[in-house]
């Protein structure tokens, strides 16, 4: 899928309008946050944030911080 956009302005900034279809494919709504990662090319890749996944490791490594003698002995 190739998207156009044009910037426009918004209040004093430049925004983009997302069609539905881009929408939909990112897997995000209103208020959802989107990250921009640049690429070696030179452009930038769009992807939904994953702030889920980093809530869940920080948990994880909370867990593994408290029972980290339990964990060490389960380990062998």
């Amino acid at each position: 899928m190739t998207l156009e956009l044009k910037l426009r302005k918004i209040g004093n900034s430049l925004g983009v309008v997302l069609p539905k279809e881009a929408l939909a494919r990112l897997g995000s709504a209103e208020g959802d946050t989107l990250v921009f990662t640049e690429t070696p090319d030179g452009g930038f890749r769009v992807t939904p944030d994953k702030n889920e996944f980093a809530r869940q490791m920080a948990v994880a490594e909370d867990i593994a911080k408290r029972y980290r003698n339990a964990l060490r002995e389960l380990a062998k």
